[in-house]
């Protein structure tokens, strides 16, 4: 096999890949998930820590 045989072979897989990955990404089964994780940074479930390693809760020693 010709060097620039295997480079062909190698740009061809690629632009498959990625066809397929955007074609995934795009996909309507995918929509929800990605809906879910760009909401992520807004969910107030974990408290900041406070000096000493305190949370607004309390010591998290116990």
């Amino acid at each position: 096999m010709d060097i620039n045989e295997a480079r062909t072979v190698v740009t061809v897989l690629g632009l498959v890949c990625f066809i397929a990955i955007t074609l995934w990404a795009y996909s309507g089964r995918a929509r929800k998930g990605f809906d879910e994780a760009a909401l992520l940074p807004f969910s107030e479930d974990d408290l900041p820590a406070l000096k000493g390693g305190q949370t607004k809760e309390g010591n998290k020693n116990g």
